[in-house]
């Protein structure tokens, strides 16, 4: 399944609806962690993988860390090809990804947004995906297709089984931070 919203309220209710108290959950833009105490509070039993590369969200991450010895926050550029690997390698040793959270400004950029979901979940391949993207909720409103594709899990079956793609040129296209 894969859920998309943009109110923040909505966004945490569907984390409250999806997560189990075993989950592996990897989120994708925490931020200072509010959405990531309500993951950890739900799933204690479970683990989670928190990534931002904000300056804002290292201090706050930092002493959730400390309160949930399940928690494992990484300050890292989601869009970069090395953190995608390294992440990629946690869930190995884990064994799975149950939930993917992505939260990439809420608002903004619904491209990056999608093609960092397509990414990563191709790879990971996590039983829910839980989208936050005003962009993303106006085109699924604003679209028809005659055609019917659909996916029952948190990542696109249709699109294949390849795992982590080979370095996108477009990623340094995507922000000047990059380069």
């Amino acid at each position: 399944m894969i859920k998309v919203v943009y109110d923040i309220k909505v966004y945490r209710e569907v984390l409250r609806d999806i997560i189990k108290k075993d989950d592996v959950v990897v989120e994708l833009g925490c931020h200072v962690g509010n959405s990531t105490r309500i993951i950890a509070d739900i799933s204690p039993e479970g683990r989670i993988i928190a990534l931002d590369n904000s300056p804002e969200s290292l201090d706050p991450m930092k002493l959730l860390e400390e309160q949930y010895k399940f928690l494992d926050f990484i300050k890292a550029d989601v869009r970069l090809h090395e953190t995608l690997e390294l992440v990629a390698e946690k869930i190995k040793t884990i064994g799975r990804c149950d939930v993917l959270s992505v939260d990439l400004g809420g608002g903004y950029h619904p491209d990056t947004t999608f093609k960092v979901f397509f990414i990563w979940s191709s790879t990971l391949k996590p039983r829910v995906t839980i989208i936050r993207n005003r962009g993303l909720v106006d085109f699924i409103h604003s679209a028809s297709a005659d055609e019917q594709i659909k996916s029952q899990m948190g990542w696109l079956e249709s699109s294949g089984n390849d795992g982590i793609p080979p370095r996108l040129k477009e990623f340094k296209l995507w922000s000047s931070k990059i380069r």
